[in-house]
This record gives C-alpha cells, sequence and structure tokens, in this order.
C-alpha cells in the first residue's frame, strides 16, 4: 500500500503544533509580565478564554491560507517574513475579537501588543530550530521508502544525480537498473548499478523494494514492467510524457523534480495513514495491558510445564521484505524450531506456510493459549513500535519467504498485523496458501479504516470463541 503524499497543512502538522504551543507561550509571558502572579489575577478566566480563542483562531489561518506551503524551502529572511504575517494576522484576528465582543475594557492593550512581539521572536526562533532537526533526520535517512530507478544508460547519470541532490527528498535511492546495457556491480553517484533488465525482477523478489521509478523507457515496456511489478505489491512511479491509462489507483505527483503518474495496489490519504497508526498506538496500550495480565497469569505455568524463557523471539519479514523481531508467548518445547523439518511430512497447508493442527511441539498450556489466542499479545509491543499493525497480513518466517514466487511478495505490501482477512475468515479451514495471498491482496486493494474496523470486532469474536485457531 502507498501512502499519497500529504497536503496542505496536514503534512506539516507538527508545524501547526509548534505554533500553537509558541503563540500560547508568548500569550502567558506577556500576561505575566503585565499582572504579575497568573494564578492570583482576578481576570484569569477572561484570559484563557483568549487563549483558547488564539487556539481556534491559529487553526483557521493555517487550514484555509496554508501557512505552511513551502516552508521546508524558506531562507531565514523569507521564514521572518512569513512568522510576522502569521503573528500579525493573529493580532488582527484577537483584536478584530475583542472589539466585536465590546471587551476592551477587560483585557489589557500591553498584553496583546508584548503579546505580538513575544510571538514573533519564539515563533521564528522554534520555527528555525525544528526545521535544521528536520533537515537532519532527512540526511540520516532514517524510515525512508526503499526506491530503485529503472532508466537506460543515457538518462541514467542525470536522473540519479537529481534525485541525489534533492534536499527534501522521502525517500531514498538505494538501486539502479540500466535497461539496455549490463552494468552490474558499478556505481552512478554513489548509487550501485543492482541488476540488469533481465535480472531484475529477481533482485525484487530477494531484497527491500518499496518503490520503483521508471524513467526514459518506451511506454510500452514501462506498462509491462509496472504491470508485473504491482503484482508484487511495488509502488510504481512514472516519468511522465503523456497521459496513461493504466491503472486505476494513480496519481500525478512530484518524485524529485520529475512528474510523475504513480500508480499502487492501493492508495491512501495522509488522514487515512494517520488514523490507522493513532489506531494502532491506541490498541497497542491496552493490550499491553492484556500482555501484562497474561504474563502474571501464565508466566509461571509455561516455566512449569517447559523449562525456558517465557517470551519467544523469532525473525519475521515485514513490509517491503524488511526484518524485525517478532515476539510471543512460548507455547513449544525449547527447540522446536529445530524439529520443524522433521515433522514437514505431516503439514496440513499446500504451500509456503507450516502448519499442523496436532503439534507435538506444543506443550498443554501452550495449546490452551493458542486456542485463544493469548500467545499471541506480546506482538502489542511490536505494534506499539511501527514494525506491526493491528490489522494487515501475518508476515512469514525467513525460510518461507525464501520460497516465495514473484506473486507471493504482494502479502508485504503493507506493514504485517496481529489479525488480517485470513484470520476472520476461518484459519483452520483454509489449507491453500495460493487462498492465504489471495485474501490477503484483497485486503490490500480494498483496504479502508472501516474495514480494519470490522475485522477488528470479528477477531474479537474469533478469539473469545476459539473459532478457527490454529
Amino acid at each position: 500500500m502507498y501512502k499519497e503524499q500529504k497536503k496542505s497543512w496536514v503534512k506539516h502538522l507538527d508545524f501547526l503544533i509548534l505554533d500553537i504551543l509558541c503563540l500560547e507561550a508568548a500569550f502567558y509571558i506577556s500576561f505575566l509580565i503585565r499582572l504579575g502572579d497568573v494564578r492570583k489575577s482576578p481576570l484569569l478566566r477572561e484570559y484563557n478564554r483568549l487563549a483558547v480563542v488564539l487556539l481556534l483562531l491559529d487553526i483557521c489561518i493555517v487550514f484555509f491560507f496554508e501557512a505552511y506551503t513551502g516552508i521546508l524551502r524558506r531562507n531565514k529572511i523569507q521564514e521572518f517574513k512569513c512568522v510576522v504575517l502569521h503573528c500579525g494576522v493573529i493580532f488582527a484576528g484577537i483584536t478584530v475579537y475583542i472589539w466585536a465582543n465590546k471587551q476592551s475594557e477587560i483585557y489589557s492593550r500591553q498584553v496583546i501588543f508584548v503579546f505580538l512581539g513575544i510571538a514573533v521572536l519564539i515563533e521564528y526562533f522554534f520555527r528555525c530550530l525544528w526545521k535544521i532537526y528536520i533537515r537532519q533526520r532527512m540526511i540520516r535517512g532514517k524510515k525512508f521508502s526503499q526506491l530503485i530507478v529503472v532508466t537506460e544508460k543515457r538518462f541514467a547519470l542525470e536522473c540519479v544525480s537529481d534525485f541525489q541532490n534533492n534536499r527534501y527528498k522521502e525517500f531514498e535511492v538505494t538501486g539502479v537498473v540500466v535497461v539496455d546495457e549490463n552494468q552490474i556491480g558499478e556505481e552512478i553517484c554513489g548509487v550501485p548499478v543492482v541488476a540488469s533488465a533481465d535480472s531484475f525482477l529477481e533482485y525484487v523478489r530477494i531484497n527491500v523494494v518499496d518503490e520503483v521509478f521508471i524513467n526514459g523507457n518506451t511506454r510500452e515496456s514501462s506498462e509491462a514492467l509496472a504491470n508485473e511489478l504491482l503484482e508484487l505489491g511495488i509502488t510504481v512511479h512514472f516519468n511522465l510524457v503523456r497521459e496513461s491509462r493504466l491503472m486505476p489507483n494513480k496519481v500525478v505527483e512530484h518524485c524529485g523534480k520529475y512528474l510523475v503518474l504513480t500508480t499502487s495496489m492501493k492508495i491512501a490519504t495522509a488522514r487515512q495513514v494517520f488514523l490507522k497508526r493513532c489506531m494502532d498506538i491506541l490498541g497497542s496500550l491496552v493490550g499491553l495491558v492484556l500482555t501484562g495480565v497474561a504474563f502474571l497469569v501464565f508466566g509461571a505455568l509455561i516455566k512449569i510445564q517447559s523449562p525456558g524463557p517465557v517470551f519467544y523471539s523469532q525473525t519475521r519479514i515485514g513490509r517491503g521484505g524488511r526484518r524485525f523481531k517478532f515476539y510471543k508467548f512460548r507455547t513449544m518445547v525449547v527447540g522446536a524450531d529445530a524439529m520443524k523439518q522433521d515433522l514437514m511430512e505431516e503439514n496440513e497447508m499446500d504451500g509456503h506456510m507450516f502448519k499442523m493442527e496436532e503439534d507435538p511441539r506444543v506443550f498443554p498450556v501452550g495449546r490452551f493459549m493458542r486456542k485463544f489466542s493469548i500467545d499471541e499479545l506480546p506482538q502489542f509491543w511490536n505494534v506499539l513500535i511501527g514494525d506491526m499493525s493491528l490489522v494487515g497480513t501475518r508476515p512469514p518466517t525467513e525460510d518461507e519467504f525464501e520460497q516465495y514466487e514473484l506473486h507471493h511478495k504482494a502479502r508485504l505490501g503493507i506493514r504485517p498485523g496481529l489479525t488480517g482477512m485470513w484470520q476472520v475468515s476461518g484459519r483452520s479451514d483454509i489449507k491453500d496458501f495460493e487462498e492465504i495471498v489471495a485474501l490477503d491482496t484483497r485486503y490490500i486493494s480494498d483496504w479502508s479504516l472501516g474495514m480494519d474496523i470490522r475485522i477488528l470486532f470479528k477477531t474479537i469474536k474469533v478469539v473469545l470463541t476459539g473459532k478457527g485457531s490454529s
């Protein structure tokens, strides 16, 4: 799933919060300078009301006038002018509010004028400081999407150079594919040539690739490549020469210096992604409380029935092929992973997943925990730190991932989840891995917040009844 580039004030919600804090601080500082101890002032209630008006004014100004457009590209002089204008409009709004409500005898003019001066200084200082932090974070490249450039030799140097010199990119160029010449092992502007036209899809299968930028290919070859990449759950960008009728999910946007047509299995808005993450954080906090209760109840039983650690960790494959530590309550004997190969003949799944109803490695209390999915509770920690989501696709093990065919990687086009369509569709009854892949890709293509909520409610029912448990 691809997150649509954030627009307008939503993109800079951090600056909105920062400005509100600066304005409120400036307001109460000016109040303190003029009227002394804030807590003892008989006018405290009236000034608190004006502080709320100040907050609402700022939100309205940012929302309607898009005050943060291009904020990261402004130099210090341009930023100072914008801060003066912003604070000036806030000052004017407060003045109009006081005049319209005939409350000029309540509020001190000195407080209002001192507020204007302090607000300009504080807001300008913290905006500049925050921009420095953002730029340093961008340079470090943390949490960037991994982008591969697919291009012809004649365009490669210019294209990669444009991306590398873009200070405000939200991706990291990790490789180049030159389609008309085998240059594997060489570098272009410090970026390695990772594949040729013939080996590119195999490279995508086994490596972390979130997005692909196609530049300079013919329209026919670009569309053919895009179709194959989209089946793998990869987001595709085109350097636009003319409009394409390629995909149902497409949006025209900027990718570096290029105007591109972006297509993906699912394009989510910034608001949808933000709300999904908020839901994950709130849900994981509740889940971690339940995890603590479960630890107190089952921790000792696990150790009694099978000496060893209470928790079990394993490397799993997440979004785009990323590896992360996956946590569960231990329900199998110590060394169960080494015993798996001997049980492969008893595997009840058709495809790249292992499942065995009467698994001899599971000890008695572990069977109970699995029946009601209690063993999954520690994964709320994975949700909280962002490796997983409440709802998504189940992350495969490393050995399962290594056996994936090309179209199977579509399952990794979204952050893996604690639960998903497979879990609420009777997971004990589904034996075909291809059916699981179909359910997961349908979930990604049709995803919405409403779908996540429905799956969560169905999951609660499944957990409480123990129906369909593995």
